[in-house]
């Protein structure tokens, strides 16, 4: 396999001894995470690791609307009266310099596993794991936090080894096991499935067929997942559930579910992120219809607006990430969303184009005093602004990446991997592209273009999809949809043009349904024939 020696990440070594010795020692040690599925999947990771080692660890998960991201004074004050001698932070902590000092200062030893990009000056810890530090040179910057914690722990089975502790009575656990949670944190926070988080993921989906971790199993059941997981399920089915407790419920429900051995919790916790993932989906509908009507009439309002500026006082600042990534879907540009606080203060979420780095814009305006607070990386910003600095913003993003905007919209056109016929389509085609997988991030499902094929049948079903019947020239056909696609161009071409030929692009993939299978086609683009 593609693993690395862990030690080959900078600082590895003193932090597996650290929580080496604390297994020795039997010490208390905290976890804090963070709130998303990378942070609950590493959080439970490491957890489950540790129990095997003989500890009892805490897992604190801070509630990203009242705490924040990150580490903060009050959890820290608490953590240390909980008694504990060890704090690990996982999927955060490397930017937290002030908060973690002041842990250490106060007797705690501190070890930080994370993966975001780091400063030149990093916080004065026991130990710092991150494979984006700047003076790491190992080359596996693009591993979650997950795939991180995972290196992490492969060191310290290592170094317990080394030491004798595993015996008879207290045996070496199999590491393999964790995999399964490896996999979901890595596909939920989309970064790229090659190298080591391909065979992670690959690996990670076997382990969770094997349905031994109880609350992966209780999700799996909850989501009504037909046939074995694939990575889409992570990213869309399992991964917004685990999300829906950080964005507007218990940000540690998530954790909670993937650590508990007990059946009936698990339970109840997957129905309440089901629970809570239906009301997200309702409030993130409802804050897109107001946000597009935001959005036309910004468009119309005759200027090109460059990048889309939304923001309202009665948006859940929780689902503001989710508003901004479909905006930037649907407009092809930059999209923030912003909600306001009754005192005019305004949080918001923003996600940018392949081509326009958003955090450098973020960074320079609070640098030139626009923002409050700021951050991110090229796709995706975080950001807080005072109400009566909104147009200013507005005008200094369009000032700021109005050019590279321009430049990326002229460059956008659909690379097609292969032309094929609906008749083509059959299983033992989409099993032979399967081996290339698993698709994702940085290993994008090959596009296919089905060339004037005739849409025999179209409607719209569930949350705006459009369903269709798409017959090629032989009369060969195949059954289609095309996601949230209703009241969108792409939509409005399949509704419109019944019985009429079309070029379409997507991708071919395998439904399984109540043990039987058949090919599907996902349509994500459409041309008219002949221009």
């Amino acid at each position: 396999e593609t693993m690395p020696d862990p030690s080959s990440l900078v600082g590895m070594d003193a932090a597996a001894a650290r929580l080496a010795d604390a297994a020795e020692r039997g010490e208390a040690v905290a976890i804090f995470g963070d709130y998303d599925v990378d942070g609950a999947t590493a959080s439970a990771l490491l957890a489950t690791f540790l129990q095997a080692a003989g500890l009892d660890p805490r897992i604190r998960i801070p509630d990203r609307l009242i705490e924040g991201y990150g580490p903060n004074a009050a959890a820290i004050e608490e953590i240390a009266a909980q008694g504990a001698h060890l704090l690990v932070t996982v999927d955060c902590g490397t930017t937290s310099h002030q908060v973690l000092e002041d842990a250490m200062a106060r007797g705690l030893d501190v070890v930080v596993a994370d993966h975001h990009q780091a400063d030149e000056v990093l916080p004065e810890v026991t130990a710092l794991v991150n494979p984006n530090r700047l003076d790491d040179l190992s080359g596996q910057g693009h591993l979650a936090a997950v795939g991180v914690v995972f290196l992490l722990v492969v060191a310290v089975n290592r170094e317990l080894r080394r030491r004798g502790f595993w015996s008879a009575v207290r045996p070496e656990p199999d590491l393999r096991d964790l995999l399964d949670l490896v996999a979901l944190g890595t596909v939920a926070d989309v970064v790229p499935l090659k190298g080591l988080n391909r065979a992670f993921v690959l690996r990670g989906l076997e382990v969770m067929r094997r349905r031994q971790r109880v609350g992966l199993t209780a999700l799996v059941d909850a989501a009504n997942l037909d046939g074995p997981p694939t990575p889409y399920h992570l990213g869309f089915l399992l991964g917004p559930r685990i999300n829906a407790g950080g964005r507007i419920g218990d940000a540690g429900l998530g954790a909670r579910l993937l650590t508990t051995s007990d059946t009936i919790e698990a339970g109840k916790i997957a129905a309440d992120l089901g629970r809570l993932n239906a009301e997200r989906q309702a409030m993130e509908l409802a804050m897109l219809a107001e946000a597009e009507a935001e959005v036309t009439a910004e468009l119309v309002g005759g200027a090109e607006a460059h990048a889309i500026v939304t923001s309202s006082p009665s948006w859940h600042p929780g689902v503001l990430g989710l508003i901004a990534a479909r905006l930037k879907e649907r407009h092809e540009r930059p999209a923030f969303a912003i909600a306001f606080d009754r005192g005019q203060l305004g949080t918001g979420s923003g996600r940018s184009i392949p081509g326009v780095d958003l955090g450098r814009a973020v960074r320079r305006a609070v640098a030139d005093g626009l923002l409050i607070k700021g951050g991110g990386h090229a796709m995706a910003a975080g950001i807080t602004i005072d109400k009566a600095a909104l147009a200013a913003f507005r005008s200094y993003l369009d000032a700021a990446l109005g050019e590279e905007i321009a430049a990326a919209r002229r460059d956008r056109a659909l690379k097609i991997d292969a032309a094929l016929s609906a008749g083509a389509l059959v299983p033992r085609l989409i099993d032979q592209i399967e081996t290339a997988g698993p698709f994702g991030a940085g290993n994008p499902q090959p596009v296919l273009a089905l060339p004037a094929h005739r849409i025999a049948f179209a409607d719209v079903v569930g949350q705006g999809h459009v369903r269709a019947q798409l017959q090629a020239g032989d009369g060969a056909s195949i059954g289609a949809i095309a996601f949230r696609a209703a009241g969108q161009p792409l939509g409005d071409a399949l509704l419109s043009r019944r019985g009429e030929a079309l070029h379409l692009a997507g991708s071919a993939v395998m439904e399984r349904w109540q043990g039987t299978e058949r090919v599907r086609f996902r349509i994500s683009d459409a041309a008219l024939p002949n221009g």
